[in-house]
């Protein structure tokens, strides 16, 4: 029997841990420093913005009037505990695939802490060009994005490389 920490993608949960908490102290950080929907301008497209996020990605549902707040906490709480169990069943060998894994968990915790704790998922980074604004997000939304394109990666790598790569770990 593989040892569960040692031999499987749980190794990462140190990863997760760590963009955990890079994710909430950045978000405690803009709250302690931003009055709601104050921006300051960091380059002429981007900005660190304090916005208040109701609803899912792109603020879908954010006009609702609530009850997707419980909606998207059980989907983050679900998304949490299949990552995890994604990852001890991923063998270590598979370093990728554990990393995307790995992120996409810590996002899914971060955004889910926010819900769980205020009811929104708070977003500050803010991406402007010619008048228009690509949706506020935060760090948890960016590891997300990143896990769930290395998992695409990993999926474009073939099985013969992996067999091979895993032969010579």
């Amino acid at each position: 029997m593989p040892k569960l920490f040692s031999d499987t993608g749980l190794r990462w949960l140190w990863l997760t841990l760590i963009c955990l908490i890079l994710d909430q102290v950045t978000k405690q950080w803009v709250v302690g420093s931003f009055d709601l929907y104050e921006s300051l301008p960091i380059f002429p497209v981007f900005s660190l913005t304090y916005v208040q996020n109701p609803g899912a990605a792109f603020s879908f549902l954010a006009d609702q009037d609530g009850w997707q707040r419980w909606f998207f906490t059980a989907i983050a709480a679900i998304a949490s505990v299949v990552f995890i169990v994604w990852l001890a069943k991923t063998p270590k060998s598979d370093v990728l695939l554990s990393i995307a894994f790995a992120l996409m968990l810590s996002g899914a915790m971060g955004n889910l802490i926010d819900r769980v704790l205020f009811g929104y998922v708070i977003d500050f980074l803010d991406f402007h060009w010619s008048g228009k604004r690509f949706p506020a997000f935060n760090v948890a939304d960016s590891v997300i994005f990143i896990g769930a394109a290395l998992m695409i990666l990993d999926s474009f790598i073939s099985d013969d490389n992996k067999t091979e790569s895993n032969d010579t770990l």
